[in-house]
């Protein structure tokens, strides 16, 4: 693989000369401030919000600090090679990007600008089931280039059977369940503002544009129930309509079925029903390799084996989920051990730059998948956003992984590294 990280290097510092600045911020906190400054309130309070006291979100960070990198000198990485194989399929660098919903939130080209981005750089992209565009769409835009599903599992097993064979359709290569959402966490951001997206019909595309579930909204009764007349629950139903698909604003108004998709979809969504067992109709509806997302005990990763999952990504939601809940990279290493490479193991959560990505592999890590900070480029600057910043990091992973004595990937372990030591 030819080396990547001092071209991209010179192609920023030349443009510099030339009076071209970055139009996207290299750190994870510039990011941040940056996209905070473009997106409303409400939406970066749901993008940026984690649960409770977000003692979970500031944990996974501080994990990563616990451990330093311990360069060794003279070695020979004149030849450098990030790829990493997973699922058989050999991919330029370890690291995927994570599912996020409601990207309409951030860029109005949302999910379809993502998928852009990330096959134009070949790195995977994991649909999420909460898309503002549907995944037909999104994987017509990738090509041939790697994609994975996300599945929330629904309280309707026709729905999830329905996703699956979409998602096999379409080009998608493996399937990550996630596991910690039956219900959505806490959220004060969220819960302050009184705000949830999906409400205004917002993330709900891989719904309405399912046939079983458009057709569930015919036989459909919802609830009758007393509804505040106002102008926000007026902008509220033009959002929903708006985001319903279909031409015709008023002839979609008149056949009810933006607001019932919206009461159907809340209803049905998440289902804590869901245990161990239900894993068998997975594997008997569908061909595709099965990630479990959300594991954080090496009991749980024990049974992943037994149950045959083809990976594991450990994954707390970002923090957006449970308070105080152990952070991802102080999960991995005895999951790591319990795995005992027999399956991939992906970590999430917390995850920001490049000797983050180094880190996580030392400690036992075949990959990372990345987040909020794609969402932050996406705001930004739409698929160029994204773009420059999958760039950004494919380089800074590389010059620290070279910096540090290592050529390749699987030259990165636990020497690598040692915890800070404390006085």
């Amino acid at each position: 693989m030819q080396p990547y990280a001092l071209e991209r290097q010179k192609e920023i510092y030349l443009n510099g000369f030339a009076g071209k600045m970055p139009d996207v911020p290299f750190s994870s906190d510039g990011l941040e401030e940056a996209a905070k400054k473009i997106i409303s309130k409400k939406a970066f309070a749901y993008i940026a919000g984690g649960a409770g006291e977000e003692k979970t979100v500031k944990q996974n960070r501080t994990a990563f600090d616990k451990w330093q990198i311990v360069p060794q000198m003279l070695k020979n990485v004149s030849e450098r090679d990030t790829s990493v194989t997973l699922l058989n399929k050999k991919l330029p660098s370890p690291f995927l990007l994570a599912p996020v919903g409601v990207l309409s939130l951030a860029h109005h080209d949302a999910d379809l600008a993502v998928a852009k981005a990330a096959a134009s750089e070949n790195i995977p992209y994991i649909f999420s089931n909460q898309a503002t565009v549907p995944m037909e769409v999104c994987a017509q835009a990738m090509n041939n280039q790697t994609k994975w599903f996300q599945l929330y599992w629904s309280k309707s097993r026709d729905l999830v059977e329905s996703f699956l064979q979409r998602a096999e359709k379409c080009g998608c290569e493996a399937l990550v369940v996630t596991l910690d959402t039956t219900m959505l966490g806490w959220r004060p951001r969220d819960l302050q503002l009184a705000y949830l997206p999906f409400l205004e019909g917002k993330g709900i595309a891989q719904y309405t544009s399912d046939p079983v579930f458009t057709e569930m909204l015919k036989t459909y009764q919802p609830q009758k129930a007393e509804r505040t007349i106002n102008m926000q629950t007026l902008r509220g139903l033009i959002s929903m309509v708006n985001h319903y698909p279909g031409n015709g604003f008023f002839k979609k108004l008149k056949s009810g079925f933006p607001i019932k998709a919206v009461q159907l979809f809340t209803e049905m969504y998440t289902n804590p029903y869901t245990t161990w067992a239900d894993l068998q109709f997975l594997r008997e509806h569908t061909r595709l390799p099965i990630f479990l997302k959300g594991i954080l005990h090496a009991q749980d990763a024990q049974r992943a084996l037994d149950y045959g999952v083809d990976g594991i990504i450990v994954s707390n939601h970002g923090g957006r989920q449970v308070d105080g809940a152990i952070a991802t990279l102080d999960a991995l290493p005895q999951i790591a051990n319990v795995v005992n490479k027999k399956i991939p193991v992906l970590l999430d959560s917390g995850v920001r730059s490049g000797a983050d990505v180094f880190k996580a592999i030392a400690l036992g890590a075949n990959a990372v998948c990345f987040g909020r900070p794609y969402v932050y480029a996406l705001a930004i600057q739409g698929e160029n956003g994204v773009k420059q910043w999958i760039k950004n990091i494919k380089a800074e992973f590389e010059l620290t992984m070279a910096l540090s004595g290592c050529a390749h990937p699987s030259e990165i372990n636990i020497d690598c590294m040692q915890t800070v030591v404390t006085q």
